[in-house]
Parts: C-alpha cells; structure tokens; sequence
C-alpha cells in the first residue's frame, strides 16, 4: 500500500490522550482505551508502536495552556528515523519562525482551529516552507471550519480550493466531531475534497477498518490519521511499516 498512514497522537499535560469528538476536557489516557500500549507516556507508546510517521498534535498549545515541546523534542532526539509532523498551534510567522528554530519536528501543521490565511500565505510563500514542510489542517465540526479567522470561515470545499494558491505539501480534511468514534468516513465529501484540490489530501477523523483506507486510496485519498482503529485493533500495526 503506498498510502501514507500515520498514527495520530494528541498530547496534553504530558501524556498521550485518547481525543473524542475534539471534547478535550473529557480525553483520557490513552493506554486505558487501548489494547497495543501499556502506557501513555508518549515515549514507551512510540517505543511500542514502532511507526515510520506520526501526526503530534500539542493540545496545551491549541488550549494556550503550555506545551510539550520538551518531551517532543526528546522523541526526536530518541527516535532519529521518525518522521514528525506536528500541529502547535501556531499563531503567527514569528511562533513558526521559533518552533522552526527549535528543530522539533519534520514538518508542521497550520490547523485553520488557530491559524489564519494571512499566515498560510506568509509561511508557505517564506523561505520557510522550502526548508521544512508546511501543511494545512481543515479542521471541521459538523462540516463548518473550526476558525476565529474571517477569511477562512467559508465553506470548506470552497477553502480547500483557494489553498490552491499556495505551495504548502499537503491538506488534511480534520472532522474532529468523528475523531475517536470509528463513525465513518463521508466518502463523497473526501471525493469532492480530492477534486477540488491540487495538493495531496489527508483524512483524520471517523476510520473503522482497513476498508475505509482501500475505499479512501481508491477516490484518491493519499493517507490517514489514525488512533482509534489501531488502539482497538481494528487495523493491524503491520500497516504502519507498509505505507
């Protein structure tokens, strides 16, 4: 399979949580939901998993509640060969310009939650964006874009199709409201999402099963975010190692 999955992992005071529905008061640790780890320490969780790619999502940072940069940055100094792409909640070019600096992450993720279009055009037309990668996260609930940014508070196939204008590497369609309820995949929403889209697009939010990811590859889909389907055994880990 050459689609790209990734294992999702959100962070929060320290821990990997198990994220539901993006209700972040109610996450708990991950290893009391899942059946592959024995601790949510994000160290020993990496450790057990092995994956080639990880999506980290900072919740204390989209919470302005602090940060884990410092255990992020020990995973990468740990794991050499993981390939980190990182939302943290960024606000501006001057925070990206730092976290950049601070040699966190592979790439990182400017999710529409916090981010602004003033700063997709910035970042991604900046020097920055030729020496790390920059994404775009649509971050959606019941289909609306999660955003205090005017500009982006638009209709979310008509946002995917303006980020045309930018060279970022990749758009991830986030619905946080089916993020950790296995509820399933909207296949012709993510089709239009293709269609409307010059960049590579990733899927977060609702995988049941190793069939929504064929389903999803087969519509053009280029990779997944997943928790949820892993941690129940649902998708075999097998499937890291293979995208």
């Amino acid at each position: 399979m050459k689609f790209r999955l990734n294992l999702a992992i959100d962070l929060l005071d320290g821990v990997v949580v198990h994220a539901k529905r993006g209700a972040r008061e109610e996450y708990k640790p991950i290893h009391l939901f899942s059946s592959i780890v024995s601790s949510s320490d994000p160290i020993r969780v990496i450790e057990e998993i092995k994956p080639q790619e990880v999506y980290i999502a900072d919740l204390n940072r989209l919470l302005n509640t602090g940060d884990n940069r410092e255990i992020i940055k020990e995973l990468r100094n740990r794991e050499m060969e993981l390939r980190i792409m990182l939302d943290y909640g960024l606000r501006g070019i001057e925070d990206l310009k730092e976290a950049v600096e601070a040699e966190i992450a592979d790439h990182f993720v400017l999710g529409t939650e916090t981010s602004s279009m003033n700063l997709i055009e910035t970042a991604s037309k900046s020097e920055i964006s030729t020496d790390i990668g920059i994404s775009v996260s649509v971050d959606l609930f019941n289909k609306e874009v999660l955003t205090s940014d005017k500009r982006l508070k638009i209709e979310p196939l008509v946002l995917i199709k303006e980020l045309n204008e930018y060279p970022v590497r990749d758009v991830i369609v986030l619905e946080l409201d089916r993020v950790g309820t296995k509820s399933g995949i909207d296949f012709d929403f993510l089709a239009r999402a293709v269609e409307s889209s010059e960049h590579d697009i990733l899927c977060g939010g609702g995988v049941r099963r190793c069939e929504d990811l064929y389903t999803m590859e087969k519509i053009g889909v280029k990779g997944a975010l997943v928790a949820t389907a892993l941690h129940d055994g649902s998708i075999p880990l097998s499937l890291l190692s293979m995208s």
